[in-house]
């Protein structure tokens, strides 16, 4: 088994690892702008014929330290050209540098370049020449914090070229995006269930065409190199891409054959519209697509959206495609204006069928590079849109987020992706036009209270926005008491599935002794409406947590006993949380930073993770390729709760320990070494099957047995959310050199609550 990495445009990245794992990789994690994927070869190849997001597939030859352009040059040399590549071929490199080392990709490039070619030339008696078009090899060099890695380009240039555009228009969508729009848009499953496609602003046709060629099963790299191989490179597996391309071929054939013409492209320019269609052909779905000239605001009822008898009750009528030729008027009856009496009525009662399933509008509405464009366009596309196929969703690839707003449609998701340069905002709206409910059902207007929360909500969404797009954060705190009458704390959590769920976790603080509980009920109520209005999400996917008051002060309340668990997003890991059925979700929100830290200083590390709950940290750890983990936790549900965690993420073995046992009396008994600790214990614990725990009576010890257990070189990190916690420096000082690093681990959601948790950096003396 071996890794290799896909690059992708930016906002692509988890869509891609998913694709990958589906393609036959063991794994795959996300990372900036492509996936580490792990597999075979033949995995790789695979991934060329057929992914329809990757923008590259790189195969690494060689990865060496490189702090300087001489050791560039070396690193190159040091790998045996002549198994790579033969005598009389053709070579190009591309070249990505980051650091102070190396500035200039150009100049890195050509330092590749003279190496292989010096190898060449002692070796073979004979030197490969440059060919930056089409090079029998095609090489890729990244040099990253001091780090340089040289791969082959196995599709041997962008996969984004499909090799089946013929015309393309100004600002031509790339082929990969196109298919990233009809993912979001959950494309496949409409297709296979029923459903058409338009897209009102088609261009040259990228976004109809792809979705034909996904509809007919047709490898997105069959057509880009003929019959050829994509490379030249002497390690690739030509057994296996032929193979590849013959079961590729027969998937294409019953595509193909089975292919519904249910595809509509229209424009409001004549000439996009025949360089659409002249596309169409050259791709082999002509037959399978309606092109129409036509301005979005006059936008026609589709004859397979049935959207007249959706908004009305009725029958759906059956699936007829439009035609603009005279000669297809001249068949159809319908179309001539002379239909008999007997094709009146059954226009008119059609039979009886199964409701029309709903189709799918993708488009991505004009732009240009410095986001000029008409909100008034975006306005009429989303009335057009409402109007014709108000039943249908929407993945509608916009400017930005102000032009997504403009269409007045409500998104479900969002997602900012990269169209090129261009950073862009990407909504699915499912579907484009709610029913209306009955009046009775209507929600009531905000209250005032309810307003000034969902106020409050926004102006942090709108203060968070820039930090959770570059982090990808997908689980954040929303509101934390911002408005002092309203003391509640709303955490977002959004699933990682194909089609994202949003779920809110509202925690209710304690109220002063002298606000009477009909009081303190009616602001809650107040705040979970302000927040359902921004969020828009149903009561079942909001779990509170209430506060009661009884003997001994206030209380949370009894919990809800789902036993529903949901996977969600941090970083490269995906966890599982319980929202419903306890105090906490099983993700300290808080600690976000904290655990990123260890993933990336987590490499080759013997990993420790103490009081370890339900062990995110561990999976960082893991993912950040830890040499062996060690989770230590009293509890067997949280035990268990991790090893679902680590099984979520695809790790597991010997390697990766599970102890339940009282930290504090495991620390006494380990001989173990570790590199990297990470101790977050509890402010008390009184747990029948240890001794009672207190974090400030305890921590010396309990830190002093910890540092004892590192390695000359190791790293200990200790938190705690005990807001009247005293380190004792003194004491501490005696064993370890200790730092505190809290305001470095408090993310930006939590600004407003700076004690949320405080946290040392401590080493062995």
């Amino acid at each position: 088994m071996s890794r290799f990495f896909a690059s992708c445009g930016k906002g692509l990245e988890y869509l891609l690892a998913d694709e990958l794992v589906a393609l036959g990789c063991t794994r795959a994690t996300a990372t900036m702008a492509g996936a580490n994927a792990e597999g075979s070869l033949a995995d790789a190849q695979r991934a060329v014929l057929w992914s329809r997001l990757a923008s590259r597939v790189l195969w690494p030859l060689a990865e060496f330290d490189c702090p300087d352009e001489h050791a560039l040059y070396e690193g190159a040399t040091q790998v045996d050209w002549p198994r790579h590549l033969a005598s009389g071929h053709t070579l190009a490199v591309d070249a990505h540098v980051s650091g102070d080392a190396i500035t200039h990709a150009r100049y890195a490039a050509q330092r590749v370049k003279d190496a292989v070619v010096d190898v060449m030339r002692a070796r073979t008696g004979a030197r490969p020449d440059v060919d930056v078009e089409a090079p029998d090899l095609r090489l890729n060099l990244v040099v990253r914090k001091g780090k340089a890695i040289l791969s082959v380009d196995l599709g041997g240039g962008p996969l984004h070229r499909r090799g089946w555009r013929r015309i393309q228009g100004d600002a031509p969508l790339k082929e990969n995006l196109a298919a990233a729009v009809l993912m979001r848009g959950s494309w496949p499953r409409v297709y296979a269930d029923g459903g058409a496609l338009l897209d009102p602003m088609c261009g040259s046709g990228t976004l109809v065409i792809e979705a034909a060629l996904t509809a007919a099963d047709v490898a997105p790299g069959l057509l880009r190199h003929g019959g050829s191989m994509p490379t030249g490179w002497r390690g690739f597996d030509v057994d296996a891409w032929k193979q590849l391309r013959v079961e590729a071929i027969e998937r294409e054939a019953k595509g193909r054959a089975a292919l519904r013409p249910v595809f509509r492209g229209n424009d409001i320019d004549p000439h996009a519209v025949r360089a659409a269609r002249e596309n169409a052909e050259a791709a082999g779905v002509v037959d399978a697509i309606e092109w129409k000239v036509e301005d979005v605001r006059q936008l026609s009822e589709l004859p397979f959206a049935s959207s007249r008898h959706s908004r009305e009750g009725g029958n759906p009528v059956s699936f007829a495609p439009l035609s603009e030729s005279p000669e297809a008027k001249s068949l159809d009856p319908r179309l001539r204006g002379d239909d008999t009496q007997q094709q009146r009525q059954q226009q008119e009662q059609p039979p009886e069928q199964s409701p029309t399933p709903r189709g799918l509008v993708a488009c991505n509405p004009p732009y240009d590079a410095r986001l000029a464009a008409d909100p008034a366009l975006y306005r009429a596309l989303g009335d057009a849109l409402k109007r014709t196929v108000p039943q249908w969703r929407a993945s509608l690839l916009c400017g930005d987020a102000e032009l997504a707003y403009a269409t007045g449609l409500r998104a479900a998701k969002k997602y900012q992706v990269f169209n090129g340069a261009i950073e862009c905002t990407l909504i699915v709206v499912d579907p484009i036009a709610p029913p209306q409910r009955e009046r009775s059902d209507q929600v009531q207007a905000l209250s005032e209270g309810a307003q000034m929360v969902a106020n409050r909500v926004r102006k942090n969404l709108r203060k968070l926005k820039t930090w959770r797009e570059r982090e990808g954060v997908h689980c954040f705190r929303a509101y934390d008491a911002d408005i002092p009458e309203y003391a509640a704390a709303i955490d977002v959590y959004e699933t990682d599935e194909p089609t994202p769920r949003t779920f809110l976790h509202v925690q209710e603080y304690a109220a002063p002794a002298e606000i009477p509980q009909d009081v303190q009920r009616k602001r809650l109520n107040e705040a979970l409406a302000g927040a359902r209005e921004v969020f828009g999400v149903p009561r079942e996917q909001i779990a509170l947590k209430t506060r009661a008051r009884g003997k001994g002060g206030s209380k949370y309340g009894q919990f809800d006993t789902r036993g529903e668990f949901v996977v969600v997003r941090e970083g490269a890991a995906r966890l599982r949380v319980n929202l419903f059925d306890y105090l906490d979700t099983g993700l300290f929100l808080d600690h976000r930073p904290m655990r990123l830290r260890i993933g990336d200083e987590a490499h080759d590390a013997r990993f420790l993770n103490l009081f370890a709950y339900t062990g995110a940290a561990t999976v960082h750890a893991a993912l950040g390729k830890a040499r062996a983990t060690t989770t230590v936790d009293l509890s067997a549900t949280y035990l268990q709760w991790c090893s679902d965690n680590l099984r979520e993420n695809g790790v597991g073995g010997a390697k990766h320990r599970l102890v339940q046992a009282d930290a504090m009396e495991w620390l006494e008994h380990d001989q173990g070494e570790y590199d990297l600790i990470f101790c977050d214990p509890p402010t008390f614990s009184n747990s029948k099957r240890a001794d009672d725990f207190d974090v400030q009576a305890s921590h010396v010890e309990l830190l002093r047995a910890a540092v004892a257990r590192l390695s000359d070189e190791g790293v200990l990190y200790f938190s705690n959310n005990y807001r009247r916690f005293r380190l004792d420096d003194a004491a501490v000082a005696q064993f370890a050199r200790c730092v505190e690093i809290s305001r470095e681990t408090i993310p930006p959601d939590f600004e407003r609550n700076p004690r949320i948790h405080r946290c040392w950096r401590l080493q062995r003396l």
